[in-house]
């Protein structure tokens, strides 16, 4: 819980677009300096430019959050621009879906790689530093209602966020058995409007597929990228962010129309029966 973010310094990754760029955003108006980190330069570039034209104290940096060396650069470029670093936020996030046995070895690498690996790389590269500076802190995590639910067709994506979930639970316990003054929030959005549909312009040509019909882009095709077109807004998302670093809220669920779903599997569970069919929620 930090109630007054004026003057600190926040990281975000996957600050070029979407959540990640509404939260730094929201970071930069709260009076944060703010670094923001992307692997795709020129929107990066574009993001930063903003900010600073805005008035605010801003760091960019190119990062690929699913290589360990690339995050401790991140981290390094923080700390001695700024010489601390109070909120992490850890957003970058892309898709992969289809049915499990299509999704191919590039499939599985790519998406783990940059959602669950990028929140591991994060988490190693940032927190011993936040423990070390000492004074309250917040980590962030973006999962998703994909991390409480099990989604069909969405099984890379899935696994990528339930293994988020789960970090950032165990993270939470081991600060407080530690004492530490540093909060964890876990952010589960449901549909929100950004452009994770077009995720596969940054992935590395070393994890393309070669096979015509493999592993499809999770959003790319309707319905699903009509649902995110309807979601919230990133700066619904982004101000829900904020609020839950300054009260030192656990879980951020920014869509209510998802619960049932949360609910149905905590019940399927308890009753030890398969998982019950969902539909998408809306």
């Amino acid at each position: 819980m930090i109630e007054e973010l004026g003057g600190k310094v926040a990281v975000v990754t996957g600050a070029a677009s979407g959540i990640g760029r509404a939260t730094a955003t929201a970071f930069a108006g709260e009076g944060m300096r703010v670094v923001l980190a992307d692997v795709e330069e020129k929107a990066l570039e574009s993001a930063a430019r903003s900010l600073r034209d805005a008035g605010h104290d801003v760091l960019s940096v190119v990062t690929d959050v699913s290589k360990g060396a690339s995050m401790d650069a991140l981290a390094d470029r923080a700390f001695d621009h700024f010489g601390a670093v109070h909120v992490v936020h850890l957003n970058a996030g892309v898709g992969a879906g289809g049915p499990m046995w299509t999704l191919t070895e590039n499939d599985w690498q790519w998406v783990l790689g940059v959602n669950l690996w990028g929140v591991i790389h994060g988490v190693r590269a940032f927190v011993p530093r936040l423990l070390e500076q000492g004074g309250p802190a917040h980590v962030v995590n973006t999962a998703s209602m994909a991390g409480l639910t099990s989604p069909t067709m969405m099984g890379a994506y899935n696994v990528s966020k339930h293994g988020v979930v789960a970090l950032s639970e165990t993270l939470a316990r081991d600060l407080a058995v530690a004492g530490a003054p540093v909060g964890v929030s876990v952010l589960c959005p449901g549909w929100v409007n950004t452009g994770i549909a077009d995720s596969s312009r940054n992935r590395p040509d070393e994890l393309r597929n070669d096979a015509a019909g493999a592993g499809v882009d999770l959003a790319a095709a309707s319905p699903l990228k009509q649902l995110l077109e309807s979601g919230l807004s990133p700066d619904t998302v982004a101000s829900m962010v904020v609020d839950a670093v300054k009260t030192g809220t656990f879980y951020i669920l920014t869509n209510d129309s998802w619960r049932d779903a949360v609910q149905q599997r905590l019940d399927d569970i308890l009753a030890g029966r398969g998982p019950t069919p969902m539909a998408l929620p809306t």
